[in-house]
């Protein structure tokens, strides 16, 4: 029950919050911000926003930068929209799916030149058991047959 009402909750920040990011601030460090996640603890107490940012590096520090300096006013927009007796505290943190995407790709790039590789060696491998194609077999006289 308690895991039902989290993930409502959560749910609910995560979608006050892109509206609110979506409306802009006016914090011209902000960059394209996308909310990719939102977890509640279980008091209902901390929200952890998980989040992305397209761009650069110096983009991502900048949007941290904004968004870390307007924590109180958006803490402030998901109370005036949530009907709890408390509001939730909420931190920002920058969510590492990008960089794990990047990298999963590059290790399945790897993966499938490795396996054209050995298929190529597989190819024009000849098996151990077969007979030796440089040795021309021997003919069997009649007794022996």
């Amino acid at each position: 029950m308690a895991g039902e009402r989290q993930a409502r909750l959560a749910d609910r920040i995560r979608v006050i919050l892109a509206e609110r990011l979506d409306k802009g601030l006016r914090d011209p460090r902000l960059g394209f911000v996308t909310l990719t996640d939102v977890r509640v603890s279980g008091d209902l107490q901390h929200a952890s926003v998980f989040y992305t940012v397209l761009g650069t590096e110096e983009e991502r520090i900048a949007s941290a930068a904004a968004l870390a300096s307007a924590t109180g006013m958006l803490r402030s927009e998901v109370g005036r929209q949530l009907s709890t007796r408390l509001v939730p505290t909420l931190e920002f943190i920058p969510d590492a799916l990008p960089e794990n995407a990047d990298h999963i790709a590059a290790l399945l790039r790897e993966a499938r030149e490795r396996d054209a590789a050995v298929a190529g060696i597989a190819a024009s491998a000849v098996h151990a058991g077969d007979a030796d194609p440089y040795v021309k077999p021997r003919e069997l006289d009649d007794d022996e047959a």
